[in-house]
């Protein structure tokens, strides 16, 4: 990553954190007491901003944001002018560029917009003509400067507040680290010092994306997998960095979206970001120089307490509803009887959430995502080893190939392993079967531009189906289980169990 020098072009770099206290209140004070901004004077600020768009978001589509801002307090405020273009989404880091001018007051200057790349969004002047306020975003913020010895120079500000759009509001609580001086690494020098004390999470969103979010459906809705559109004059490292990114981004933002949501989607894409991200690993293992990657030790707890809470919110949401009817069949001590069943799990899926939040509250899980974040920016730039069979030297479409093809060998070989009447353990070889059908499936979405559409469509369609129809007998299996752990009618839990062999038993 490239070094920034004051008074350089206009780019902003910055690196953006969730703060995850109760208290938000007390974070300045806490922060105070960090030793990289201990003995450093704060400065406080009250800035309130209006975002624009034009009623079809066309700024919005271009990765555009145009902001009025006030500072200070309404008798004596100072107006600026901000246009923000090029961010690139799926990291904590922001890359962007960055215009600012005073104006007068609180609209809009079209003069102001000259001396930025305006033209090029709007030749005809059409779209500033159709601006109206989007969403507000209003904050106290508390900044340090930190000029270090090396001769980087970082911009720590604490955001508290709100953002408002119509009559819907979301609390603004985060950490900006912006670089002035210096290469990005000084960034997370500093966040890594900041997260050894107060619980962190990498932010993938800005705040006129949440604004965005916000006025159409609500802020921390789950995040679903968008894989990149991979170009064939990519190299297969800086494939591997695009892949890579968008998975781990959608595993960080639903993981801020479980701290507040109670949606059981927001855990179930957090599930399917993290396995996504460690399929590609492996399907980059090749090419990568993965003893360079963080140690994921720190998040094996929340990872086990992610998937408890899944089963359970599956067993809950899914599996029971379905089969509720068919045990009652009118009976009203068997109704009784499951009803008694769901309400337990549903108070057990309630203390689960909990204990995934405050696991999200360990300084060490926001320290390994921080560094996660920082592995995956620096790896475009890092050559990893020539593969065992000479992928590093193969065009992208033609490693993507090779790489499905062995992937599907595997695959068949496993579907032939259930098959086989002399399996020994069944549940073993259809559970390895069912996370080869994910790998495909994973791989497959991540890799189908630089792939044969026809094949690559019947290769998916295969794993998509053999993952759902193992799927379905292990849920209702887990289901059982669940139910068996608590005081429930022991007849219901062989009712669960005889469902689960039967299912699993049509499936081979």
């Amino acid at each position: 990553m490239k070094s920034v020098a004051l008074g350089a072009c206009p780019q902003e770099v910055e690196l953006k954190l969730a703060l995850l206290a109760s208290d938000p209140s007390s974070l300045g004070k806490l922060l105070a007491r960090v030793p990289v901004l201990a003995r450093r004077k704060p400065t406080h600020q009250n800035l309130h901003n209006v975002y624009y768009d034009t009623p079809k978001q066309v700024l919005r589509q271009q990765r555009v944001a145009l902001r009025i801002r006030r500072i200070g307090s309404d008798a004596q405020p100072h107006w600026l002018q901000t246009l923000k273009t090029g961010g690139r989404g799926n990291s904590a880091l922001s890359q962007r560029g960055e215009w600012e001018v005073g104006v007068p007051g609180p609209t809009l200057v079209l003069d102001a917009l000259k001396a930025m790349p305006w033209r090029q969004i709007d030749p005809d002047g059409t779209v500033f003509r159709s601006l109206l306020p989007a969403f507000v975003t209003t904050f106290v913020r508390t900044r340090w400067l930190v000029r270090r010895r090396d001769g980087s120079a970082v911009e720590v500000a604490l955001d508290i507040g709100h953002i408002t759009a119509g009559d819907k509001s979301a609390p603004i609580c985060e950490l900006e680290l912006e670089l002035l001086a210096g290469p990005p690494t000084a960034l997370f020098d500093i966040a890594q010092q900041i997260a050894r004390s107060i619980a962190v999470l990498p932010l993938t969103q800005s705040k006129s994306e949440r604004g965005y979010n916000l006025a159409q459906k609500g802020v921390d809705t789950p995040l679903r997998a968008h894989p990149p559109k991979l170009t064939k004059d990519l190299s297969i490292t800086e494939a591997a960095a695009h892949v890579l990114r968008e998975m781990f981004g959608q595993f960080s933002t639903n993981l801020n979206a479980v701290r507040s949501s109670d949606d059981p989607e927001a855990v179930h894409q957090a599930r399917i970001g993290w396995r996504r991200f460690r399929s590609a690993l492996r399907l980059f293992k090749p090419v990568l120089a993965l003893d360079t990657a963080p140690d994921w030790q720190a998040l094996q707890l929340l990872l086990g307490l992610l998937g408890e809470l899944r089963d359970l919110d599956v067993a809950c949401t899914e599996t029971l509803p379905l089969l509720a009817d068919v045990y009652s069949a009118g009976d009203t001590l068997r109704a009784d009887a499951w009803q008694a069943m769901a309400h337990s799990l549903q108070q057990a899926a309630d203390l689960q959430r909990k204990s995934v939040r405050y696991a999200l509250l360990e300084p060490e899980v926001g320290s390994t995502l921080l560094a996660a974040t920082q592995w995956l920016e620096n790896l475009a730039a890092l050559s990893g080893p020539v593969g065992a069979r000479g992928e590093t030297t193969l065009s992208l479409r033609r490693w993507s190939g090779l790489r499905m093809a062995r992937m599907h060998r595997q695959l068949k070989l496993a579907r032939k392993d259930v098959d086989s009447p002399d399996s020994l353990d069944s549940v073993a070889t259809q559970h390895r079967l069912r996370i080869l059908a994910k790998r495909m499936r994973y791989g497959i979405e991540a890799l189908r531009p630089c792939l044969p559409p026809r094949r690559a469509q019947r290769w998916y369609l295969q794993a998509m189906a053999l993952q759902l129809q193992l799927g379905a007998a292990r849920d209702v299996a887990q289901a059982g289980a669940l139910a068996a752990k608590l005081d429930v009618d022991r007849e219901l839990v062989g009712f669960l169990q005889g469902v689960a062999i039967g299912q699993a038993m049509r499936g081979q």
